[in-house]
């Protein structure tokens, strides 16, 4: 499999999302608001550490003492925000008594995309001393990362832990396919070329032999990430099962609002994914 023609498209155009949505300031602005009231409202999470650096944290909404716990990996393009920018959208799912842990992570440039790989594999190596079923959610850089994980050989990486460490992947708008990356703004501070950006990219790394990935886009987003999306669920259906879905009329930015709706169909299948 090879990357796309990187001349035929204005990629600039494809993945500035901060440029194709111009109230995309202000939709990040009511996250953050909406986090805030939803911690004063129902309290901090537990806060577990995976690293000794300062955002080697893991936010962690306990809705229950066991089963499932379902991990939401921010978005920001490895280069901004944090999970605090996010603790509403963890309603949802602790409403069904599914547990939600939101981990931060170091961001480029001070870190490179394959550091914040290894960071996310440390968060749920973290994660999986609960001893309870994990499955990976992410938002667009995040998506990168929950595919990232679905991926690792954990046996590999410690031998004390199961195969199956993580049970499945749910990647919204997510990145797949890094190289159309390289020659846009976005690069500026990933540091990314050629070999390093197919290095760190899931659709030309190992394909998972176990779990399950669903990959789902905002319906008003670039064709990129739709592209995106369809090649990973292509390449890897040969070996898993995979599900390629939209929000409809959702943007980049709009994409993970159902998350905070305990009766979204978002959060119904992620909730099956968890229980399955």
């Amino acid at each position: 499999m090879t990357s796309i023609d990187m001349t035929a498209i204005d990629l600039e155009a494809e993945y500035n999302n901060r440029a194709r949505v111009p109230e995309s300031g202000e939709l990040i602005a009511g996250w953050a608001r909406d986090a805030k009231a939803f911690r004063e409202q129902n309290g901090a999470p537990r806060v577990l550490t995976y690293g000794a650096g300062e955002r080697n944290r893991i936010d962690y909404f306990a809705a229950a003492d066991k089963g499932p716990i379902v991990v939401f990996i921010h978005g920001g393009y490895w280069q901004a925000l944090d999970a605090s920018f996010f603790s509403h959208l963890s309603r949802g799912l602790t409403t069904h008594g599914i547990s939600v842990a939101m981990p931060s992570y170091d961001l480029c440039p001070q870190v490179s995309v394959a550091d914040i790989v290894a960071q996310m594999r440390a968060a749920v190596r973290e994660l999986a001393k609960l001893g309870r079923p994990l499955v990976i959610s992410g938002h667009s850089a995040g998506g990168h990362l929950a595919a990232c994980m679905l991926a690792t050989d954990w046996t590999a990486l410690d031998p004390a832990l199961p195969k199956e460490t993580v049970r499945a992947a749910y990647a919204i708008s997510g990145l797949f396919d890094l190289p159309p990356l390289v020659p846009t703004s976005i690069n500026k501070a990933l540091q990314l070329d050629e070999v390093s950006a197919r290095a760190a990219s899931p659709l030309f790394g190992p394909v998972p032999s176990h779990g399950s990935l669903d990959a789902v886009v905002g319906g008003a987003e670039s064709n990129e990430y739709f592209r995106q999306s369809r090649s990973i669920v292509e390449a890897w259906g040969k070996a898993i099962p995979t599900r390629y879905d939209t929000v409809p009329g959702a943007n980049h930015f709009t994409a993970i609002a159902p998350l905070a709706d305990p009766e979204s169909a978002m959060v119904l299948r992620l909730k099956d994914l968890a229980k399955a």
